[in-house]
């Protein structure tokens, strides 16, 4: 029985292992093409807001889909899910906007370290959020 169990822990920090990799994986191909959008847009003519809100839009869809599916391993189409992503992103805007806004001029600090700030903790937020709440129902 001591075997079973310490198989079962085993077992089941692999596989958390293996969604921290794959959240990892996903969110760098998301911030990828992000990047690749916003500058095909940008080449296309589009102004730098519109540019900007399109590649934001299509990375968002993109990253709900990658986690989603690759990371969670839950349907795409669950409406409940949907909004509860959506929440957590408007919850990222929040962060950022309190570190760069707020806390980071409180504290005089430079706007690369806020920027380094938002991109350290917003994907611990975003993983937290995601694995307790965004995609915590059982997988179909």
């Amino acid at each position: 029985m001591l075997i079973c169990c310490r198989c079962a822990k085993w077992s089941n920090g692999v596989m958390q292992f293996n969604r921290i990799v794959s959240f990892a994986l996903v969110g760098v191909g998301i911030a990828a093409l992000y990047v690749v959008l916003y500058l095909v847009f940008l080449r296309a003519g589009l102004m730098q807001g519109a540019a900007n809100a399109l590649a934001f839009g299509l990375a968002v869809a993109a990253q709900y889909a990658g986690q989603a599916r690759f990371t969670f391993q839950r349907q795409l189409n669950d409406p409940s899910q949907i909004l509860r992503f959506g929440l957590m992103i408007a919850g990222g805007f929040a962060t950022s906007a309190l570190i760069t806004g707020l806390v980071a001029p409180y504290f005089m600090l430079a706007p690369w370290i806020a920027a380094i700030a938002v991109t350290l903790i917003l994907p611990v937020q975003n993983f937290i959020l995601m694995t307790l709440w965004v995609f915590s129902a059982p997988a179909t």
